[in-house]
């Protein structure tokens, strides 16, 4: 691999900031010397001031040419004429439509063809073992004062991939006809597309790795192998890359994991954390239970739960002291989800005490601009301690995590009216009325999506339904055979809707309603997955009941949305797809039983031929859709 020259060194062959003064008054003819330029006219122009459209003076050559350097041409007709010859030396403030792009080698291929800023943290430079901020050469800065704005050719947009992914460019070749050489495009390596992907389709549903362009500068240390090998194998999975390709990249993944030569620190908690997510996501929950015990176990030896582990561990780096508070809660959280959509582990980390402060927002993480920390305590009290602090969504999203530990710290209740039952809807309920203003949708003012509060509100209301569910009076008998993310829950039918019912069914259909949030479905946690499935069980234990009104199309276009969500989240992860299964299926069995129900003369009573026939035929056609679902137009990536 040949060696690239520095920014620095590659802009020093740039026309300096004087010559581009100089130039600049040398467009304007020195009137003073020679009246007649004003008044006289001469027989013809030469062509660079024919090219301009600039007066001349019909010297050989003319002043204007002399002061420019350019080559003083008089020709009798412009016919067929393109411009001033190649390789005369242009005015830099000025675009020359026909000047060839910079081939020579000591041209610069980084990203300030682009124009970038003073202070960008687009491609931040390590100095000593520390992130730093890239600075524009003075000479550079200074011509951006006098040069107006151009748009990059496309010989500076290939040479800025290059820099910023890290491609040695091609050689470049020279066409037959000895014209403009062609570039050989380079093509990006499978590992190469797989880490790209990890960052565009995963790392905001779990974001404690550091940010893309911290993360390569380090990229080369030994202890970064197994969690870059895992970037590598969870970016597999959002991309089409073939079998046995993403097979050998988890693979080494896992090998690297277990290695007796690997470092125990926090890189390798974060590598096991990204199997244990993508593990999940493709059914194989038993061998990411098993990960996600050893990965308890190691964090705890190492101390990421304390408050000293960042500063310790962080190189005095903000940016990577963030990463590892991030690492302590988002592994929280991981273990939190885990247990409460599976039922089967018991939330070890919930007991742990927990002195990590607490992530910051996401922009702030990304942008390396890292506020001075809050804690748990300070979050908890907030409504006591009479100051008006600002938390992250994180922060709200940890606090959620903490509600359903606590749910499943629960002693057995006896009873709807167990007073137990009564504290934990207080803490739902208390976390949802004193959410700031901003944080009460995931969707920000500008429409992006907040995927911190997205995850929050989705625990919220799956943490309702675990709770409200099994008091309920929804038989749940008919949707027994749904048991892809958790084991059957017995739940007894009832002839009421009581308070329990009705909470039940309030987060399901909230559920709901976040698929429909104009964002693409597989920017989510694959554990959203689980939440809509459970979502799907109330639906359909209701749409059972014989005694559901006949006019229950909203009821039938969720499961629809439901089912749709699923199917694009099976394109992606393997758990969705079995989930889809298993509620298409269940939904095709309350049809035929409603079909059935059509023969009984009661269940028309009150209801007019027209009433009769529309319900005959929303029910044909949704039952057609979900026999031959065809996923909902603005659920597409």
């Amino acid at each position: 691999m040949s060696s690239t020259s520095s920014p620095s060194s590659q802009m020093q062959g740039a026309t300096p900031s004087a010559g581009i003064a100089d130039a600049e008054k040398s467009t304007t003819p020195d009137m003073s010397n020679d009246g007649r330029s004003r008044d006289s006219t001469v027989p013809a122009a030469c062509l660079a001031c024919r090219s301009k459209h600039l007066k001349c003076d019909g010297h050989t050559p003319c002043t204007r040419c002399v002061n420019t350097q350019n080559e003083c041409v008089y020709v009798a007709s412009r016919r067929g004429y393109k411009g001033p010859r190649r390789g005369t030396v242009q005015n830099p403030n000025k675009r020359q439509a026909t000047s060839p792009p910079d081939l020579s080698p000591s041209s610069s291929d980084c990203p300030m063809l682009l124009g970038a800023r003073t202070g960008s943290t687009n491609m931040p430079a390590v100095m000593g073992g520390t992130f730093g901020q890239p600075s524009m050469p003075p000479q550079d800065s200074q011509a951006a004062q006098f040069s107006h704005p151009q748009q990059p050719t496309n010989m500076q947009l290939y040479k800025s991939y290059c820099a910023v992914n890290g491609i040695v460019p091609s050689p470049w070749t020279v066409s037959q006809n000895g014209g403009r050489p062609v570039a050989q495009i380079p093509i990006a390596t499978v590992e190469g597309r797989c880490f790209d992907s990890f960052y565009h389709h995963f790392h905001a549903s779990h974001p404690f790795v550091l940010p893309k362009p911290f993360l390569l500068q380090i990229s080369k240390e030994a202890p970064l192998k197994p969690v870059l090998a895992a970037i590598r194998w969870v970016g597999s999975i959002f991309i089409d890359v073939g079998g046995p390709i993403q097979e050998r990249l988890f693979d080494e993944a896992y090998s690297l994991i277990h290695s007796h030569e690997r470092s125990k620190d926090g890189f390798l908690v974060q590598a096991m954390m990204l199997l244990i997510v993508g593990l999940d996501g493709g059914c194989q929950q038993d061998k990411a239970r098993r990960i996600l015990s050893d990965v308890e176990a190691l964090a705890l030896e190492l101390g990421l739960n304390t408050r000293e582990f960042a500063a310790n561990h962080g190189r005095g780096i903000p940016v990577l002291e963030e990463s590892w508070r991030r690492t302590w809660w988002d592994l929280f959280v991981i273990d939190g989800m885990v247990a409460g959509v599976h039922r089967v582990t018991n939330f070890l980390l919930f007991d742990v005490s927990a002195r990590a402060a607490l992530p910051c927002e996401e922009d702030e993480y990304l942008s390396a601009r890292i506020p001075i920390p809050l804690y748990l305590d300070d979050l908890e009290d907030q409504d006591f301690s009479g100051e008006d602090r600002e938390f992250s969504s994180f922060a709200y999203r940890v606090l959620c995590a903490r509600n359903l530990g606590k749910l499943m710290r629960v002693p057995p209740m006896f009873g709807p009216e167990d007073e137990n039952l009564g504290k934990i809807e207080t803490l739902l309920t208390n976390w949802r009325l004193h959410l700031p203003q901003s944080k009460r949708d995931a969707l920000q003012k500008n429409g992006k999506l907040d995927e911190m509060m997205f995850q929050a509100h989705m625990m919220n209301q799956a943490t309702s339904i675990m709770l409200h569910q099994p008091y309920s009076q929804l038989d749940s008998s008919p949707t027994q055979d749904i048991n892809s993310c958790a084991p059957h829950q017995s739940i007894p039918a009832g002839d009421l809707f009581n308070a329990h019912t009705r909470h039940t069914i309030e987060s399901a259909n909230r559920i709901s309603t976040m698929i429909t949030h104009r964002v693409p479905l597989l920017s989510h946690t694959h554990f959203f997955t689980c939440v809509i499935t459970l979502s799907s069980i109330v639906h359909l234990s209701r749409w059972a009941l014989f005694f559901i009104p006949h006019d229950d199309d909203d009821l039938r276009q969720q499961i629809r949305l439901n089912i749709g969500a699923l199917n694009h989240l099976s394109d992606v992860w393997s758990a969705a797809d079995r989930a889809r299964g298993q509620v298409k299926a269940v939904a095709q069995e309350i049809y035929k039983v409603k079909k059935q129900q059509r023969s009984n003369s009661q269940f028309w009573l009150g209801l007019s031929q027209e009433d009769m026939l529309n319900t005959i035929a929303t029910d044909d056609s949704i039952i057609n859709e979900i026999e031959s679902f065809e996923p909902i137009p603005h659920l597409l990536r």
